[in-house]
């Protein structure tokens, strides 16, 4: 299973941001995926083309099972992550963008301002996260339920999670 764990922001990738979303997914993952996962963190800056071509690369080329970025979807100039996915995708999944900002409502109110969505092109499976780490476990949890069976089903790498801490759905289980 080849994750890739894409961060997102102008400020990070000159080096005067530390990224702490990628870190946070990683965590995340590293807490709740059971089964063995390459992980590779790749920090870009802003802006469509950059976002397209890297999502493009990732998958087409290095054939990563999943892609999670983090950064880029609000309602700045320069977050362009939303548009820069859904140029790419075979087929948008707009429930784990619905599900997401939902979730986060509970949390904040700002949460209405995200523009998350995720889907798939080929055998990879694109999730977009907010940049917040708070925010991304919020995000992940409230989601993650869902990526094993939807890995399955566009045969991607094949995940198992840790029932303590979050089961995997997959239908007839």
């Amino acid at each position: 299973m080849r994750t890739a764990i894409l961060t997102i922001s102008d400020r990070a990738s000159r080096g005067d941001y530390e990224d702490r979303g990628g870190p946070a997914i990683e965590a995340w993952l590293k807490r709740t995926v059971t089964t063995p996962m390459e992980i590779e963190r790749i920090i870009i800056p802003d802006g469509f083309e950059t976002v397209r071509d890297t999502l493009i690369a990732l998958c087409d080329e290095k054939s990563f099972d999943m892609v999670l970025t983090t950064g880029g979807t609000g309602p700045a100039p320069r977050d362009l992550t939303t548009e820069a996915t859904q140029a790419v995708l075979s087929k948008e999944l707009p429930g784990f963008g619905e599900l997401m900002r939902r979730t986060s409502l509970d949390y904040v109110a700002t949460a209405i301002l995200s523009r998350q969505t995720a889907g798939i092109r080929g055998k990879t499976f694109i999730l977009n996260l907010p940049g917040s780490p708070a925010s991304i476990d919020v995000c992940l949890t409230a989601v993650f339920a869902a990526v094993p069976y939807c890995l399955d089903l566009i045969g991607a790498g094949y995940i198992e999670t840790d029932p303590a801490v979050l089961k995997a759905h997959r239908p007839g289980r």
